[in-house]
């Protein structure tokens, strides 16, 4: 069985300023794989080229065997690949029902979207209670749950997660963690993460990609990367 993700000598950046130096890396299907690197390393970059939010310059993006490199965002994701930028990207004049049915626009969300709510209430107990709450008036856990749960909505075999616990408490960016980790083993969802957390996020991962100046410069099991001292200290910040 083939990769659900293959990404071959990418190469983009932003404007006439190149920030991705032929990166290549493989997400195998059902496991959790994680991005590391310091701030301005390019892994930001990397998503929004995987989820078509920047073009690629060189190189390819394969999904499921296919080459998705040209396919345009929305095209991806009825394929089932599912974004959760940086920030949260909700809407906070709607209410979090009103933002996660609007997130059902794909064919593949709409066809079974009351089975994905209510996948959604049981996993995020807090937004079913806050159901017909704004969303701008949840706590900053509580709209990063919904960011996630937008994207579960989606029905996507792939989901990319750019900082999932940036700014929140240790306690509740364990909890968000938590919650990707039970994605994966208990949903099927394959996660590729992008994560400042790295205690965290090496908790959960099982393979990381250190990245930096655009370019990878050290790969492995989380196990191979704590060993490996001079990448800890350089790249990883534990």
């Amino acid at each position: 069985m083939p990769p659900i993700l293959q990404v071959r000598g990418l190469e983009t950046g932003y404007g006439e300023v190149q920030v991705l130096w032929g990166i290549s890396l493989t997400v195998e299907a059902g496991s959790i794989v994680v991005l590391l690197g310091p701030n301005g390393a390019g892994k930001t970059t990397t998503l929004r080229a995987i989820s078509g939010l920047l073009p690629a310059w060189k190189g390819q993006i394969v999904f499921e065997g296919r080459n998705i490199t040209c396919w345009p965002p929305h095209a991806r994701v009825e394929a089932g690949i599912s974004h959760v930028p940086e920030g949260r990207g909700i809407f906070p004049d709607m209410t979090v029902e009103e933002n996660l049915r609007v997130a059902a626009y794909p064919k593949r969300a709409r066809r079974r979207l009351e089975d994905r709510l209510e996948i959604v209430y049981t996993m995020f107990p807090v937004l079913r209670a806050r159901r017909k709450q704004l969303a701008g008036t949840l706590s900053g856990g509580e709209q990063q749950m919904l960011a996630i749960a937008r994207a579960i909505i989606q029905n996507p075999k792939l989901l990319l997660l750019d900082e999932p616990s940036l700014g929140l408490a240790p306690k509740l960016a364990e909890q968000v963690i938590e919650f990707v980790y039970k994605l994966n083993r208990e949903h099927g969802i394959t996660i590729l993460l992008v994560e400042q957390n790295v205690p965290l996020a090496l908790r959960i991962a099982d393979y990381v990609y250190v990245l930096e100046n655009g370019r990878i410069v050290a790969e492995g099991e989380p196990d191979q990367i704590k060993r490996n001292r001079k990448i800890v200290e350089a790249y990883v910040g534990i």
